[in-house]
């Protein structure tokens, strides 16, 4: 069932070009480096909770938005084996003076599937 990195992430939403522009061009990386599927996807229809929800999980503030990505691998050892390579690639290189989201507020992680349907 493969491997799955999972991202969330509040951005302003003066940024939605520049991030879409940034996600395109890494998108193209991993799947250089193995991935089989990138997604990235602007909230749309994302409601208060009242225990917990997207918003208070990305501590998003108020002007952003949550984006939840997705990036699909074969099995972990691609995965472990293409972000060693990202994390040399050129095209990953960028200043994060010019980042289009706060980075220490995104939350990522790789899961193992247990099902699929």
């Amino acid at each position: 069932m493969g491997y799955v990195d999972g991202y969330l992430v509040p951005v302003p939403d003066g940024n939605k070009e520049a991030y879409r522009t940034m996600a395109q061009k890494a998108s193209e990386v991993f799947r250089d480096y193995g991935a089989t599927r990138v997604v990235e996807a602007w909230s749309d229809d994302v409601p208060d909770g009242k225990v917990t929800d997207y918003a208070r999980a990305a501590h998003k503030k108020d002007g952003e938005s949550v984006v939840y990505s997705w990036v699909e691998w074969p099995d972990k050892e691609t995965r472990v084996a293409g972000w060693e390579k990202m994390m040399t690639d050129e095209r990953m290189k960028n200043d994060p003076a010019t980042n289009p989201f706060d980075g220490a507020r995104m939350i990522y992680g790789g899961f193992a599937p247990i099902i699929e349907a």
